[in-house]
C-alpha cells in the first residue's frame, strides 16, 4: 500500500471509539464507529466511508448505499444500527454525485469500496467473505445494479489500490429502488416525473428515450443472469415518487430465471419513513441476511 493510504488508515483507526447506539428495538449496544475512512480517490474527490461494528470480530459485512436522486445525500445518518445490534458490521458509503460522475461513475465508486473493504477486512476486523449490499431509493437502484453485475469487467472501473480483489456481493436488499430506467417515467405520477426526469438526465446525460442503450445498461432488470445473488425488495404501496412497479419488475426478472428473491410490500408506506426500519422489517431483513451471509460456505462461494 502507498504511504498516503497507510496514513489514512492510521488516521481512521484513531477515530474509532465506542458509542452507545439505540437501535429500533430499543436495546442499547456498544458499537465501534470508525469515521471517514478513505477507500479511494477519484481525481480531486476523496471517497470515504463510515464503519459501524459490533463487539464480534467475525461479523458479516454489509454495505449501505444512501439515496438522494443520485445527486445529494450523505453517509450519515445510517438507518440500520439495529442490524449492528444483531451482529453485522456496516460500511456506509459516500460517493460522487451524478453531476460529477454520471453513469457508470457511481458504480465504479461502489465497486472500489467493495474491493477496499474486502482487502482490508483483516485490518478493521470483520468478515468480508460474503458481503451484503443494501440501499434506499436511488441507493437501492445502485445496490441492485452493483449486485446484478458481479464480475462485469466493464463496470469495475480503475479506482483504488485493490484492483485484483473481488467486488462481488452475495446478497442484495433494495428499499424502494429503481430497476428499469426505460419504464420508470411512464410509470411515474406527475409529482414523480418532476423528480425523476431531471435526476435521470443528470445520471445518464440524456433522458432514457434519448439513449436507450445506456438506460438499459444502467437498469438492473437487464443485467439479471443465473449467477446473481439473492434479492430482497421492500417498497411502499403508496409511494408517489418511486413507482412500486419498479420493484415488481426486478422481482419478475429474478422469478423468470428461478432465482432467490422476496418482495415485502409495506402497506400504506410512501417513499421511505420509519415503517421500513421498524422492528418487523428489521427482523425480516436480518433473517434474509442471516440466511445468505452466515450459512455454511460452499467451496466455490468464498471470495466470489
Amino acid at each position: 500500500m502507498t504511504t498516503r493510504s497507510n496514513t489514512w488508515c492510521s488516521l481512521a483507526s484513531t477515530l474509532a471509539a465506542a458509542a452507545l447506539l439505540i437501535p429500533a428495538d430499543g436495546s442499547a449496544q456498544s458499537v465501534r464507529k470508525t469515521a471517514d475512512i478513505e477507500y479511494a480517490r477519484a481525481d480531486a474527490h476523496s471517497l470515504k466511508l463510515d464503519l459501524y461494528q459490533p463487539e464480534s470480530a467475525d461479523a458479516p459485512l454489509l454495505v449501505w448505499v444512501h439515496g438522494g436522486r443520485w445527486e445529494v445525500g450523505l453517509k450519515e445518518p445510517m438507518p440500520l444500527t439495529a442490524l449492528v445490534a444483531r451482529g453485522f458490521a456496516i460500511a456506509s458509503l459516500d460517493f460522487r454525485p451524478a453531476s460529477v460522475a454520471p453513469f457508470p461513475g457511481q458504480v465504479h465508486d461502489l465497486k472500489a469500496a467493495l474491493r477496499f473493504l474486502r482487502a482490508e477486512a483483516g485490518r478493521y476486523g470483520y468478515d468480508a467473505t460474503r458481503i451484503g449490499i443494501l440501499g434506499a431509493s436511488s441507493g437501492g437502484h445502485l445496490a441492485a445494479l452493483v449486485g446484478t453485475t458481479n464480475g462485469h469487467a466493464d463496470l469495475e472501473g480503475k479506482l483504488g489500490e485493490h484492483l485484483d480483489t473481488s467486488s462481488d456481493v452475495q446478497a442484495i436488499v433494495s428499499y424502494f429502488g429503481a430497476s428499469n430506467l426505460t419504464t420508470i417515467l411512464a410509470q411515474s405520477t406527475p409529482y414523480g416525473l418532476g423528480i425523476r426526469t431531471p435526476s435521470l438526465k443528470t445520471l445518464l446525460g440524456a433522458l432514457p428515450e434519448e439513449n436507450e442503450a445506456l438506460a438499459r445498461r444502467a437498469s438492473p432488470v437487464f443485467q439479471v443472469d443465473p449467477s446473481d445473488p439473492p434479492l430482497l425488495l421492500l417498497h411502499g404501496d403508496q409511494d408517489p415518487q418511486m413507482p412500486i412497479n419498479q420493484s415488481h419488475e426486478l422481482q419478475g426478472a429474478y422469478e423468470k430465471l428461478g432465482l432467490d428473491s422476496a418482495f415485502v410490500v409495506v402497506h400504506g408506506a410512501a417513499h421511505g419513513g420509519d415503517a421500513f426500519f421498524d422492528q418487523e422489517r428489521i427482523e425480516r431483513v436480518a433473517a434474509f441476511l442471516d440466511e445468505h451471509l452466515r450459512r455454511e460456505l460452499t467451496s466455490d462461494s468464498a471470495n466470489r
